[in-house]
């Protein structure tokens, strides 16, 4: 008999079959980890199954995931992302848990079997199969993963491969010269006839004369001139193209006189104040015999200059202020209280640890000496020299301090950009060397642009009304350091940058004549990094503009800055020099105490008191005037640690709901509702009562508002914290970090910590 042959059958289902896989059921398929990458950005070496130490205690809140090593970044990509952890502020370049590979300061490998530790660097054998590898990175975080469930070979592998591409042999394997690349060609269509302006580019470059043209005019030096005779870097190789100079000097006498000053860098000016009184810094003159010749033809020059032909006051910095090597030390024991030390603020011991390590005295003693020069430019009515052996590391700071309590402008987000801009990158800071972003010269390494702005900060702490910008704009810029996408931190002087760019643009077939900033931006282009909602954190909800009224004594006042100036006698005031000082439990805007009361009780002009004195204490006695002459207050009491920068990995330091956050928070909701009731009485056209409100083509749309926290939000979200917007989950391990190579050497630092303080608390 056969077997009946089934038949085919005639109904067709066009249902989703049901899911009998049991297997599938119970045991989800794995997820794919796989990194985000940018153009040009490739995959280098990775290691699956490895885990981020997230608690010192216990493993159990660790996170598992792949740690990957590309030519840009070191990437941990998360197996499980947890439902309620929300990044307060998302980054367009980089992951919560990535690394640029310039950020890495040490890679240190550990096996605990074998109790072996070792700091790699490029080109290194690694003869032990790590368990551990511990990140030092230049922002002050130490990140810790382990090698338990991975294979010992990916462990090596990527270990190696992270320390090797860490160590870029030349600048131009840094990622930021594939990334500009890919990224100029990819976004040719954007642009009109394969050109692009700097149109809607607020910050000035200061590489063409018309940005130095628009500051001698604003500033009011009608008697300097923009000089070309460093056109093609024919003069000094660290100087920008074009300096202003006296109108009295020649360029004949400038390139005269160039090969007796430090890498032939003739003097540079940086500012003019109302009253004629100008800012000039320069090099030293390295021939004794032609130093006093040289000396009284530049003074002549610039006293011409001046209307009632003042005298002109040089200061020598380099034997007032401590050296770069001073700074680096100061900043490295610092960071080790800060992150490797256990934390313990409340503390005696702790604070004076912090006080010790000198960060905070170097703070100050640039702030003084900053000061006693704006007495000089706005008190004495003198023009002043800057004088440093290579004009490009203190006067750098003290310059930049000098125009930052003189000139509102620079107090305003576009403003400061362009100060940094003018003083720090084209007039030749070595971002390259001091940053170490090659890793070759550890001698050269310096963190005077973070003291530069540790010092911002404590003046933004003393007059929170006077600033356009946060302190976790501060914060961002620094972290912008370590980023090497931008052409702002990476070179050590404008001619190695058109250099290095124009080779550059050679090798990515860029047409010749093309804006530098085009093809390779400036940090100053924020919407790389942020979104134009992440952008308004950068925004003081409590910034006093230009013109801006103020309540005071019940009476609008509204400020401005007055043209009048003092002598060294005059024990008057002018309406401009006014003085706002954030002080506990009380409003900004009160009189407030100066510093000279605080070391005379009586408060009463002394016999001796010197034209000095009696300048700052005439000027700490009159009320606020956020957008005038601002000097700080320098008592130990008044300098204080910057958090947010040195503690914000710190888990015991963060505040949830709670900290300067929770101020910013509900001052950017009533800053926000003023903003909107404005914008609704602007839309009417008349006070007749049969007017309806119009929509104004003007104004912006509800998400592009000015704050970050809308009025609309009155509840404070859950991820708010002391921190905010940086987290410090996983940022910061201290298991296994004492015994290191770097630890060793932090704690060699403290044999010779040191309690001196300035002999002049007073100013």
């Amino acid at each position: 008999m056969f077997p009946v042959k089934p038949m085919k059958p005639t109904f067709k289902c066009y249902l989703p079959p049901v899911q009998t896989d049991v297997k599938r059921t119970i045991d989800p398929p794995i997820k794919k980890l796989e990194p985000k990458l940018l153009p040009g950005e490739i995959v280098v070496n990775e290691a699956n199954f490895v885990r981020k130490c997230i608690s010192s205690e216990s493993s159990q809140d660790d996170l598992w995931g792949k740690l990957i090593c590309t030519n840009f970044k070191v990437s941990f990509i998360l197996q499980d992302v947890p439902s309620k952890q929300k990044p307060p502020m998302s980054h367009l370049l980089l992951g919560e848990h990535d690394i640029p590979l310039t950020c890495l300061e040490q890679v240190v490998t550990v096996n605990d079997t074998k109790g072996k530790k070792k700091v790699l660097g490029s080109n290194q054998k690694l003869k032990f199969n790590p368990t551990e590898l511990i990140l030092y990175c230049k922002d002050l975080r130490i990140i810790r993963f382990c090698f338990g469930e991975a294979g010992p070979e990916s462990a090596k592998k990527v270990c190696l491969a992270i320390a090797h591409y860490s160590h870029p042999a030349d600048l131009h394997l840094l990622f930021g010269f594939e990334y500009q690349g890919r990224r100029y060609h990819e976004s040719k269509e954007e642009r009109v006839n394969g050109s692009a302006s700097r149109g809607g580019f607020q910050t000035p470059i200061f590489d063409r004369p018309s940005d130095w043209d628009r500051e001698i005019k604003r500033t009011g030096a009608s008697e300097w001139r923009v000089c070309s005779i460093n056109e093609s870097y024919a003069i000094s190789s660290s100087l920008p193209e074009f300096i202003v100079v006296p109108v009295s000097l020649a360029d004949q006498d400038l390139n005269r006189y160039s090969v007796f000053f430090t890498d032939h860098r003739i003097p540079l000016w940086c500012w003019n104040h109302s009253n004629g009184s100008a800012l000039v810094r320069m090099a030293s003159i390295n021939d004794p015999l032609q130093q006093r010749k040289i000396e009284q033809r530049v003074f002549t020059a610039i006293t011409k200059s001046h209307p009632q032909r003042s005298e002109v006051h040089k200061f020598e910095l380099d034997k007032s202020l401590p050296n770069i090597q001073d700074v680096q030390a100061a900043f490295v024991k610092v960071r080790h209280i800060s992150v490797i030390d256990p934390f313990e603020e409340s503390e005696e011991r702790w604070l004076t640890s912090i006080e010790n390590s000198r960060w905070l005295e170097h703070v100050r003693a640039f702030l003084k000496q900053s000061a006693e020069i704006v007495y000089c430019l706005d008190g004495k009515n003198v023009s002043v020299i800057l004088q440093e052996e290579e004009d490009r590391d203190l006067n750098c700071v003290v310059s930049s301090l000098v125009q930052l309590m003189l000139d509102p402008q620079y107090r305003s987000l576009a403003g400061f950009q362009s100060l940094v801009q003018k003083e720090w990158v084209m007039a030749g800071h070595r971002f390259l060397d001091r940053c170490n972003h090659l890793k070759k010269n550890e001698k050269e390494e310096s963190p005077l642009f973070i003291l530069f702005l540790d010092c911002v900060w404590q003046m933004m702490n003393q007059y929170p009304a006077a600033f356009e910008f946060t302190d976790a704009y501060l914060t961002v810029l620094s972290d912008s350091m370590w980023i090497p996408l931008f052409s702002t931190f990476l070179f050590n002087s404008p001619k190695q940058r058109t250099q290095h760019l124009m080779d550059f643009a050679k090798n990515k077939a860029i047409p010749p004549g093309e804006d530098q900033v085009v093809f390779f931006p400036p940090v100053w282009d924020w919407s790389q990094q942020f979104s134009t909602k992440d952008q308004t954190l950068f925004n003081n909800p409590t910034y006093i503009g230009k013109g801006a009224a103020c309540v005071q004594n019940g009476e609008v006042k509204t400020f401005t800055r007055t043209k009048k100036s003092y002598s060294s006698t005059m024990r008057g005031t002018a309406s401009s020099m006014r003085n706002g000082v954030k002080e506990r439990g009380e409003e900004a805007l009160v009189r407030r105490s100066s510093l000279v009361s605080e070391l005379k009780p009586d408060f009463s002009p002394v016999k001796d008191e010197s034209p000095s004195e009696r300048f700052f204490r005439d000027w700490f006695s009159q009320p606020a005037d956020q957008q005038g002459l601002l000097i700080p207050l320098l008592m130990p009491s008044h300098v204080a640690l910057w958090k947010l920068f040195f503690l914000r990995w710190v888990p015991e330091a963060c505040i949830p709901k709670g900290g300067p956050i929770t101020a910013y928070h509900k001052i950017s909701q009533l800053v926000d509702e003023i903003e909107i009731l404005q914008s609704q009485l602007r839309r009417y056209k008349g006070p007749s009562p049969g007017n309806t409100p119009l929509p104004s083509q003007r104004e912006p749309p509800l998400t592009q508002r000015r704050m970050y926290f809308k009025a609309t939000s009155p509840t404070p979200p859950d991820y708010l914290s002391s921190s905010f917007p940086f987290t410090p989950v996983g940022n910061l391990c201290r298991r296994s970090v004492y015994g290191t190579p770097i630890s060793k050497f932090l704690n060699g630092a403290r044999t010779w910590l040191s309690t001196e303080t300035l002999a002049n608390d007073a100013v």
